[in-house]
Order: structure tokens, then C-alpha cells, then sequence
């Protein structure tokens, strides 16, 4: 099992903060790791999306139908996404108000059968910078 986490303190409210991650129909604007998604940020919904392939040959992307496991307005955004004994992951997005921002805490958690077989030192280098960059593309995106 690998986790990756990544935080930024971004200079708006958790409500701002929540209202771009949970415009899924937009990551296409904005969002360099996932880069499109299709459908509603309500617990349980089902969203089409499709994302770099971080694991593949530069280009390559993803398509996968997720299940938010947690769409809680100005708290939490989380979906998961499974292929049986290959990959099952947990992507999400904690936001915590701190002082007059708010802390955003982005985190994957990865196992099955594919992920065993990455490095830590792998993780390091082809995993965090991106989910980095999708921090960074967040606080563009809210003008920061």
C-alpha cells in the first residue's frame, strides 16, 4: 500500500476552496491530474472521469467510473476507484479552516497488485510532484 500526501494553505475559505473542487464538470479548466470528470459531487454519485496515467508511458491517460465516498461541502471531496486485485485507490481532498485560509490536505491511497509494484522512491518522483502541481492549479484556479 503507498499513501501520498500533499497539503497547501490557500488564502480563501473552505466554502471558495469547496466550490471549485466540487464543480467537477470544470476540471478540464484547471485540474493537470485529472483532467476531465463527468457528474455531481453528492455522496455515493457515480463520476466518469479520465486522468494522466501517472504509472504509463508519458500521455497516456485513464478512464474510470468513480464513486464519491465523501462530497461533504466545505470538508471533504473523496472518490474511489477499483479494478478487482489490480488497483483500488482513495483520492481526496480534506479542506481544515486555518486562521483566515484554509489547509487543503490532498491525499491518495493506493493498493491491489499494480501499486505493490512501485518504489517508494517511484511514488516520490512520478506521484507527488503531480499531485503538487494540482495544488498549485487549485490555487490559480481561486485567483491566489
Amino acid at each position: 500500500m503507498h499513501r501520498i500526501h500533499t497539503e497547501c494553505l490557500l488564502a480563501t475559505s473552505p466554502q471558495k476552496v469547496w466550490e471549485v473542487l466540487a464543480d467537477l464538470e470544470r476540471y478540464s479548466e484547471w485540474n493537470p491530474l485529472n483532467i476531465e470528470a463527468h457528474g455531481e459531487a453528492v455522496p455515493g454519485a457515480r463520476v466518469r472521469m479520465v486522468f494522466r496515467n501517472l504509472a504509463g508511458k508519458p500521455g497516456q491517460v485513464v478512464r474510470q467510473t468513480v464513486t464519491l465516498v465523501a462530497a461533504e461541502p466545505g470538508v471533504e471531496l473523496a472518490w474511489a476507484g477499483n479494478v478487482p486485485f489490480i488497483f483500488k485507490g482513495r483520492h481526496g481532498f480534506r479542506l481544515v479552516a486555518e486562521g483566515e485560509g484554509t489547509r487543503v490536505i490532498h491525499t491518495e491511497v493506493l493498493s491491489g497488485l499494480l501499486p505493490a509494484s512501485w518504489s517508494a522512491e517511484r511514488i516520490g518522483r512520478d506521484f507527488v510532484p503531480a499531485y503538487e502541481a494540482v495544488n498549485e492549479a487549485l490555487a490559480r484556479r481561486l485567483g491566489l
